[in-house]
């Protein structure tokens, strides 16, 4: 049995924070403003995951009201929702996502980002894309307002837990 889960989390960028993205920092003027170190591509994927599972979001497991996770570094709840994964007898199939950011360009550090996620949700490479988009200079973040991303994960059945 495979199952299927969406993630998106978006995030105003303010100067006076880094850009953290994939659990790497991104060389910015401007970084995302969040509870955590708000890694808006990492919230995305953990969200897909933990939709995939049906346990429900992000916010859920690690509320912005509860202050061990202020400043946290957001691969500690992707961390945690690969072990679920795990725990409910599934492994990742793929992961597939989109960064939509007007600036910086991020060609230059998405084989770095694939190779950090991937090492977390201990996948291949191959098994993490990651798709940078910028708005057109349409909206709020093609003002370079903000960042946004969305992910889509594949989980299929543990061998021998079907």
């Amino acid at each position: 049995m495979s199952r299927i889960g969406f993630g998106t989390d978006i995030h105003k960028l303010v100067s006076g924070r880094r850009l953290v993205l994939g659990g790497l920092e991104i060389e910015s003027e401007l970084g995302a403003e969040g509870h955590s170190d708000a890694d808006a591509l990492t919230h995305a994927i953990t969200d897909a995951i933990l939709g995939a599972l049906g346990l429900g979001d992000i916010g859920t497991h690690f509320p912005n009201s509860d202050e061990r996770w202020r400043n946290a570094e957001s691969f500690l709840f992707l961390k945690y929702a690969a072990g679920l994964v795990q725990e409910h007898g599934y492994t990742i199939g793929n992961v597939d996502s989109v960064v939509t950011l007007e600036t910086p360009v991020l060609r230059p550090y998405i084989d770095r980002i694939r190779e950090s996620l991937a090492n977390v949700l201990a996948v291949e490479r191959v098994c993490v894309n990651v798709k940078a988009k910028s708005n057109e200079r349409l909206d709020a973040i093609g003002r370079g307002e903000g960042v946004k991303a969305e992910a889509i994960v594949l989980l299929e059945r543990a061998p021998g837990r079907e």
